[in-house]
C-alpha cells in the first residue's frame, strides 16, 4: 500500500514536469498592449511541446496549427484595418489571453545614442509635451540592450508594451516619440515603436554574420567572438584596467587624504579657474583627478523641495559633495549632471560645493554648452564663473576599453533577429557617429545593412528612413577636410536604394554636445520623409539635391533637382560655400540663387574647378533651405 502511494506521487510529479514543459509560450513582443501592423498578414508565433496542437482565437475566428518537432509553431492572421482594442486567446495544454491589442503602424527605431536618447533627458526642453503626452495609442516596446555573438536569437528575456503618458514617456526614445506623435497626428491610428538601439554602436554591430562576409575583417572577428574564453579575457582585462587605475589614483589623491570635500577645509591658497572650461592648460597635464570648490552664501534656509545642482557635462567622470555630504556621481562624459539636493543639506550662511573630477584619457574639465547653476525653487544662482581648483593626483592615461557591445553582429543577433517575424511598416535609423573614422567604408556598409534587414524580414522594400549627421564640434575658420562631412556624403549616397529617406539636420546640432537637444525637429523630419515615401503627395516634395555643375568664366553654376524649391533662409547671402581651382585648395566663396540655380565665385579663384557646400564638421548657421523648411544636404562637386 505504501509502495503504491509512493509510485502514485512519483507519477504525479513527472506528469507535472511534463505539463509545465509542454505549456505554450509566447515571445515578449506578443503580449498585452501590443500594436500589430495594419493592412498586412500577421504572424503569431511561439513555442509548445513537440507536435502539440495550438489554437489561436481572434475576432470570432479560429486558427489552428501544430508545433514542429522543435516545439515551434506559428499561424497567420489575415489583413486587418487599424483599430482596437481587441483580445486574442491562444490555447494548447494551457490557455493565454492577450488583451488591449491594437492595429496600426509599427516602426523599428534603431541606431546609437541619439536614437536611444530618452525623453526624460530633454524634459526641461519639452515640459508641455511631457505634460500632455497621454495617448494610449502611442506605445513603445524597449528591447534589452545586450549583444549575442553565438547565433541569431529567437526572443527576449524582458520587455513589454508601454503606452505614452507623463509617467512613462520619459523612458521613450525622444526622436521616436516625436516621430510617432507626428504620425499619429497625421493618420489618427495607433503607432507602435520598437526601440532597438544602443549608444555608441557602429553599423557593423547591426549586420548579420552572413552579410558581413563582404567585410572580411568584421567577419573574421565574428568567428573569434563565438569563443567564450576570448570574450572572458576581454572582460577581465577591461575590469582590471579600470580597477588598477582607480586604485592607484585613489591612493595618490591628495584630495581624499586631506578631505578636500569638507566644508571646513581652507581653500584660500587654491588657484582660480573660470568654468566651464578644461584644465589642461592650467595644470599642464590632462589625465588625473582635479578637485573644484566653490562657496555659496545663502541669507536664509530654503523650504523648497525643488533644489537642483546643474553642472552641465563633465569629462570624464565626477563625484559631487555639498557641505561635505555626497550627493551623486556620473561616470559618463556625455550625460548632463542634474543633481537633486535635500533641503536639509543646505544651511544659512556659507555653503561649499566640492567636485572631484576624473579624466581617464581625454582633456578633463567642464564642457561648454549647458547651464551651470544652483536652482532653489524659483531662485537661480549662476555657477558658470570663478571656482577654486587643485590637482589631486596626476595619472597615466587609461587604455581605451574594448566595447564588446559594439562588436560585429552582436546587436543584430540579440536585438534584430528576434523581430524578424513581426510585421512592420518600416525603420527609422539614427546612427553614423560611430563610423566617422571610416566614412569610405560606410558607403558600402550602410547599404549592406539596409539590404540585409530587408532580406531577413522578408517584407519587401519597407521604408528605411535615416538621420544625416548633425553639425558638431568647433566650426571651421577655413575650408578643411572632415570625417563627418564624408560620413554625411556616404549617407546621401545610400538614397540610391529604393524607399529610403534622409532627415537632414545640419542646422540643429550643437558644437559641444554630440547629442543635440532638439529631438522634436529630428522626429518630425523623419515623419516628413515617411510621408514623402509612402504617399508620393505634392504636400511632401523632395528637397532639392545637387545634379551638375557648369563653369562659366570665374564662376561655377550649380543645377539642382526640384530647383523650384530652393530658397535662402533669412536676408543674408548664402553661407558655407567654398570654391577651388585645379590645386584643390578651397577658399570661402560668395554664392547667390539666380534663375533657380546657384552661382558660386571668389575673387581669389580665376579658374574654378570645384565647389563644396557645408563641407565640415560644423557648418554652423547654414541658410540654404528647401521651401519645405528643411535645410539642403551638404554636397560637393569633386571626388577628391
Amino acid at each position: 500500500m505504501k509502495l503504491s502511494k509512493k509510485r502514485c506521487i512519483i507519477s504525479f510529479f513527472f506528469a507535472s514536469i511534463l505539463s509545465v514543459s509542454a505549456q505554450i509560450k509566447l515571445p515578449k513582443l506578443i503580449s498585452d498592449g501590443m500594436i500589430l501592423q495594419r493592412d498586412t498578414k500577421i504572424k503569431i508565433w511561439g513555442w509548445a511541446a513537440a507536435n502539440e496542437d495550438v489554437i489561436v482565437s481572434f475576432k470570432k475566428n479560429t486558427y489552428t496549427t501544430s508545433a514542429n518537432k522543435n516545439g515551434e509553431w506559428e499561424v497567420k492572421l489575415p489583413k486587418q484595418k487599424s483599430g482596437g482594442p481587441y483580445t486574442m486567446n491562444i490555447s494548447a495544454s494551457n490557455f493565454i489571453e492577450i488583451n488591449d491589442i491594437y492595429f496600426g503602424d509599427v516602426w523599428i527605431a534603431s541606431g546609437q545614442s541619439n536614437m536611444s536618447f530618452e525623453m526624460q533627458k530633454v524634459a526641461k526642453h519639452y515640459k508641455s509635451e511631457l505634460k500632455n503626452s497621454t495617448n494610449s495609442k502611442i506605445r513603445q516596446f524597449l528591447i534589452p540592450k545586450k549583444p549575442n555573438f553565438k547565433a541569431p536569437q529567437k526572443g527576449f528575456k524582458l520587455g513589454n508594451w508601454i503606452s505614452a503618458n507623463p509617467k512613462t514617456v520619459g523612458g521613450f526614445s525622444a526622436v521616436a516619440y516625436f516621430f510617432a506623435k507626428k504620425q499619429f497626428e497625421k493618420h489618427k491610428i495607433p503607432i507602435g515603436i520598437i526601440n532597438s538601439s544602443l549608444g555608441g554602436s557602429p553599423a557593423q554591430a547591426w549586420v548579420s554574420e552572413d552579410a558581413l562576409k563582404l567585410f572580411p575583417n568584421y567577419f573574421n572577428e565574428t568567428q573569434l567572438l563565438k569563443n567564450d574564453s576570448y570574450i572572458k579575457n576581454i572582460e577581465v582585462k577591461n575590469s582590471n584596467d579600470i580597477k588598477n587605475w582607480e586604485t592607484e589614483t585613489n591612493a595618490n589623491d591628495l584630495g581624499l587624504q586631506e578631505k578636500w570635500k569638507s566644508i571646513s577645509y581652507d581653500d584660500t591658497s587654491w588657484k582660480s579657474i573660470s568654468l566651464p572650461s578644461f584644465w589642461g592648460k592650467q595644470i599642464g597635464y590632462k589625465q588625473g583627478v582635479v578637485w573644484f570648490r566653490k562657496h555659496i552664501y545663502l541669507d536664509k534656509v530654503s523650504n523648497s523641495k525643488n533644489i537642483e545642482l546643474n553642472l552641465g557635462r563633465i569629462s570624464d567622470a565626477d563625484s559631487v559633495f555639498v557641505n561635505g555630504k555626497f550627493i551623486g556621481k556620473t561616470n559618463h562624459k556625455y550625460a548632463i549632471r542634474n543633481y537633486n539636493i535635500s533641503k536639509d543639506i543646505l544651511k544659512k550662511g556659507d555653503n561649499t560645493i566640492a567636485i572631484r573630477v576624473f579624466s581617464y584619457r581625454f582633456n578633463g574639465g567642464f564642457i561648454k554648452g549647458n547651464p551651470m547653476n544652483l536652482s532653489i525653487g524659483k531662485k537661480i544662482i549662476p555657477l558658470n564663473n570663478e571656482w577654486k581648483f587643485k590637482l589631486g593626483a596626476q595619472t597615466k592615461q587609461l587604455d581605451q576599453p574594448v566595447q564588446l557591445n559594439w562588436k560585429p553582429t552582436g546587436l543584430y543577433n540579440a536585438m534584430i533577429a528576434p523581430l524578424l517575424k513581426y510585421a512592420i511598416k518600416g525603420v527609422i535609423w539614427y546612427q553614423g557617429e560611430g563610423n566617422t573614422r571610416d566614412a569610405i567604408e560606410y558607403r558600402t556598409l550602410f547599404p549592406t545593412l539596409i539590404k540585409n534587414w530587408r532580406k531577413d524580414f522578408n517584407q519587401g522594400d519597407f521604408p528605411f528612413i535615416f538621420v544625416q549627421l548633425a553639425n558638431y564640434l568647433k566650426p571651421d575658420n577655413t575650408p578643411s577636410k572632415s570625417g563627418w562631412a564624408m560620413l554625411r556624403e556616404a549617407q546621401s549616397q545610400t538614397l540610391k536604394l529604393p524607399k529610403t529617406g534622409m532627415a537632414v539636420i545640419i542646422d540643429i546640432g550643437e558644437e559641444n554636445d554630440i547629442h543635440p537637444r532638439n529631438k522634436k525637429d529630428v522626429g518630425y523630419r523623419l515623419s516628413y520623409e515617411a510621408e514623402r515615401i509612402l504617399t508620393c503627395s505634392k504636400e511632401y516634395p523632395k528637397s532639392p539635391t545637387f545634379k551638375k555643375k557648369r563653369v562659366k568664366g570665374n564662376k561655377i553654376i550649380l543645377t539642382f533637382s526640384n530647383e523650384k524649391y530652393l530658397q535662402v533662409k533669412g536676408q543674408d547671402s548664402l553661407k558655407h560655400f567654398a570654391i577651388a581651382g585645379a590645386n584643390k585648395k578651397f577658399v570661402w566663396a560668395k554664392a547667390v540663387i539666380k534663375d533657380r540655380k546657384i552661382v558660386v565665385w571668389s575673387s581669389e579663384i580665376s579658374n574654378p574647378v570645384a565647389v563644396r557646400y557645408a563641407w565640415g564638421n560644423n557648418p554652423k548657421g547654414v541658410n540654404l533651405y528647401s521651401k519645405n523648411h528643411i535645410p539642403i544636404s551638404p554636397f560637393r562637386t569633386d571626388n577628391w
